[in-house]
């Protein structure tokens, strides 16, 4: 599936990313020293102009200091504030060629600011992680942040031996070298810059399940002293990974980790093959299941099927919340349809102003998002019937995978499943901001025939 390019600036954004021109690969090179959190960093970006011919472009870069710059070997003419590195080219880019950016910075790396705090690189007690939704890749390295433009990525880092390197991807090769060790990772799915995900620390890594022939290879990284309870607290991820698979389609990746920090986090976070949590959702009774069906459902939805820009996000929330609900269902937990009847009850106790197809930069992160977006979901299953909505769900994700959307392909693509146009169901439940009636699930009856969708 192409990535759908959109022309404009992201409406919540528009500051970050450029959408003259895509990138088609990062190969980041990163040397990162804990103590003193300083980090040297170089790139290179292979990118493709636009229609335009491109006199001028941007990466999207924190306060580093930047020590070289090229454009297809050449010295540009370059500025560097306000996040934003403008690169002019000795020679304009022709449209539709390809060229390449070269950049080394060096720095103390630190979040970007945001109205939802920090984002992107933190430095840890004892080593440093990446959180970067939705604008805190440029923490660490340049990039042309807008979730449409994704790309593969090589990363390899440098860091004393006592610290683990863990990134989303292929872990390529591990080299040790006096007292420090490069580790390198390969992620050669389409990737947004904000799900590019790093971890560094002192992790003991273990094997989640056996993956068997053709299984997905699942490894947890944790501080040693909370195994006991991570090893309860994850035991069922590989029955959720084969069920998801089953709902959804074949795993996106090569291979999906979970780390585990030695500190508090808010929330999980989800990164591209990776998720990772803090020490506070690991209690050895299950206490935080709900949230690792989450972050594996994102991997899905968010991840591989992307959105073009983050008036969507409910894309990505709403079925990875909805997951939650059918891992519950399936697992010997409430149904689908006792905890749509939870989120209901809740969000009819609350403000009626939130249009869920476009949330505003003020309101994309609301729980209410998050709960009317499962609820959106089950009133689609509960239009559809479930076994044209599985294949709806199914057809989704591999049509889509590795491709960026909006709420209009979605939409578009569900009505195909439909008996009836489900243009009444889709007003009511993104389009305008009343709580509409609890949708109820009624028993199996025939579905719509498949269509081309189903078999892509």
């Amino acid at each position: 599936m192409a990535v759908q390019q959109s022309a404009a600036a992201d409406p919540y954004f528009p500051e970050h990313g450029d959408p003259r021109y895509r990138v088609h690969r990062y190969e980041i090179t990163l040397d990162y020293r804990p103590g003193p959190n300083r980090l040297a960093g170089a790139v290179r970006i292979n990118a493709i102009a636009g229609r335009s011919p491109l006199a001028e472009f941007f990466l999207n870069l924190s306060d580093f200091k930047v020590g070289r710059v090229r454009v297809d070997g050449r010295q540009p003419h370059y500025t560097h504030r306000g996040g934003r590195l403008r690169i002019r080219p000795a020679k304009p880019v022709r449209p539709g060629a390809a060229f390449t950016v070269e950049v080394h910075w060096s720095g103390n790396p630190k979040p970007v600011s945001s109205p939802w705090g920090g984002l992107g690189w933190e430095e840890l007690e004892d080593g440093a992680l990446v959180a970067s939704q939705p604008i805190g890749a440029p923490s660490w390295y340049p990039c042309n942040d807008r979730p449409a433009d994704k790309a593969s990525y090589q990363i390899s880092v440098t860091t004393p031996s006592a610290y683990a390197v863990v990134a989303g991807g292929r872990l390529l090769t591990r080299t040790t070298k006096a007292s420090t060790t490069t580790w390198v990772y390969e992620q050669a799915a389409p990737t947004s810059s904000y799900l590019v995900g790093l971890v560094i620390g002192k992790y003991q890594t273990v094997l989640l399940g056996d993956p068997g022939p053709g299984g997905v290879p699942q490894h947890g990284h944790i501080p040693a002293h909370l195994l006991p309870e991570f090893s309860r607290d994850f035991a069922r991820q590989p029955q959720m990974m084969d069920l998801f698979q089953e709902l959804f389609g074949p795993y996106p990746f090569e291979e999906y980790a979970v780390v585990v920090t030695d500190e508090e986090l808010d929330v999980p976070v989800e990164a591209q093959g990776l998720s990772l949590f803090g020490a506070n959702h690991v209690d050895g009774a299950r206490g935080s299941e709900r949230l690792v069906a989450h972050e594996l459902a994102h991997q899905w939805f968010g991840n591989s099927v992307s959105i073009a820009d983050w008036r969507h996000i409910w894309l990505n929330e709403g079925f990875a919340k909805y997951a939650e609900w059918l891992w519950s269902e399936r697992s010997g937990g409430r149904s689908a349809q006792q905890l749509a009847g939870a989120a209901h009850r809740l969000l009819s106790s609350q403000a009626q102003d939130l249009k869920l197809a476009d949330p505003g930069r003020k309101t994309m992160f609301d729980d209410r998002l998050y709960e009317r977006g499962g609820l959106a979901v089950h009133a689609v299953r509960c239009a559809l019937g479930d076994d044209a909505f599985f294949r709806m769900l199914r057809g989704w994700a591999g049509l889509h995978r590795g491709g960026a959307v909006t709420t209009a392909t979605f939409t578009a693509h569900a009505n195909r499943y439909a008996d009836e146009p489900l243009d009444d169901v889709f007003d009511a439940w993104l389009y305008r901001t009343a709580l509409p009636a609890l949708p109820t699930l009624i028993p199996a009856r025939p579905s719509h025939p498949p269509t081309n969708a189903e078999s892509a």
